[in-house]
């Protein structure tokens, strides 16, 4: 009897579906692809920080002009018959995770819905106009951040003529060994875009470098890299802010001092948003990443310049230590650094306090970031913090 029943409420789902013109499978399955690409980002609308103001996971579309926001368009789609219930997650690492699992094409149906409906021409609540939304760290935060350091021939000859970089690039293409990664911590390293870059106290020797994150989508240890981008979730700018100024005299190991170069505050610009692999191709065939300073462009390289390929370093990395969903892995930087003495209006090789510096990445986008200086410190401090660099070097 019940499975009679079972046949005859089937048969009247069906009849019902084909009068409002809709076939069973429309109702029930989600979008194998998404009429519009898109990138998802992390976003605030009015003061951060302010009561009900909760930073939200939001799509960007129609060229990165409107931001909208993905919670709040799900809720208004389902509210249709047609569509079925699904949570949104609360933030982007649960996003990412869930990607791979059935919330890809979920989202493919919002994005294919909103168009259809013509629902971002205006008027809809939950779609805001970029200029409109404060722009957060996409991922909040990171378990960890791997950067691969001197990873580009550029870089590893900075100030080189032609005749010696080129001669660099044959030695190192003939030895390249394994990659070198050190590890950046993440809250507090982590800022997002237009958020301030703070030179710490007394500290003049701050060097940026613009770098493609890659962002994982999948757990994995031992990846190979011919199975690289399968655990890629997508990729997004960053910098790797680096203070240069070193150890003072005296103690255990003097000089340099890969903490202090690199895990400070703000030191870890990432955004502006992250764009999912699918709608960006392979960064070894596209990246061109540039890096500005007051109208000066001070770097600009393509993936050809890369000593270990992406894919490579994801082997490298994940040969060392398990990659989780929403970790980051940061690929190194091009010539043109502070250490490089790149000249620019300032006179100056390293960033200088007040200055603007944006970071892009063509196909994802633009972070940029104001330098400013940390004017003072508390007078209760017993003198076991780092000192100015001016304290122990030769001026």
């Amino acid at each position: 009897m019940m499975r009679v029943s079972s046949v005859v409420l089937s048969l009247v789902l069906t009849a019902a579906l084909a009068v409002v013109g809709v076939s069973p499978g429309q109702a029930l399955a989600q979008a194998e692809e998404s009429v519009e690409p898109f990138k998802v980002g992390t976003f605030t609308v009015g003061a951060v920080g302010a009561v009900g103001n909760d930073p939200f996971v939001g799509l960007v579309v129609r060229d990165d002009s409107l931001i909208v926001d993905l919670a709040a368009a799900n809720r208004a789609m389902q509210s249709h018959w047609r569509h079925s219930d699904m949570e949104m997650p609360g933030d982007m690492i649960g996003l990412i995770e869930q990607y791979e699992y059935g919330l890809k094409h979920r989202i493919y149906e919002i994005v294919n819905w909103l168009v259809a409906e013509d629902l971002l021409g205006g008027g809809a609540a939950y779609v805001h106009p970029v200029e409109s939304v404060d722009i957060q760290a996409p991922i909040q935060y990171p378990s960890k951040i791997m950067n691969a350091a001197v990873n580009f021939y550029t870089h590893a000859c900075e100030g080189c003529t032609p005749e010696q970089l080129a001669e660099r690039t044959r030695q190192r293409q003939e030895n390249r060994g394994v990659p070198y990664l050190f590890l950046k911590p993440a809250r507090g390293a982590v800022i997002g875009d237009g958020d301030d870059i703070i030179m710490p106290f007394g500290r003049d020797e701050i060097e940026y470098e613009v770098e493609m994150a890659i962002v994982f989508g999948r757990t994995g240890k031992y990846i190979s890299a011919t199975r690289a981008y399968d655990h890629v979730f997508g990729y997004m700018v960053a910098m790797d802010v680096s203070d240069r100024g070193g150890r003072p005299p005296g103690g255990f190991g003097s000089g340099s001092d890969w903490f202090v170069g690199k895990g400070r505050d703000s030191f870890a610009p990432h955004g502006p948003w992250i764009v999912p692999k699918e709608f960006y191709g392979d960064p070894m065939e596209r990246l061109h990443q540039i890096t500005v300073i007051d109208g000066v462009t001070v770097q600009e390289a393509q993936a050809g310049d890369m000593i270990h390929n992406i894919p490579e370093l994801i082997e490298y990395a994940s040969s060392l230590i398990t990659v989780f969903p929403g970790d980051v892995l940061q690929s190194g930087t091009s010539g043109g650094t502070g250490a490089g003495r790149v000249q620019r209006a300032t006179g100056s090789g390293y960033l200088v306090d007040g200055e603007n510096i944006s970071a892009s990445i063509e196909g994802i986008g633009t972070i940029s970031h104001r330098v400013v200086a940390e004017r003072e410190i508390p007078s209760d401090l017993s003198g076991a913090q780092l000192p100015p660099t001016a304290t122990y070097r030769d001026r």
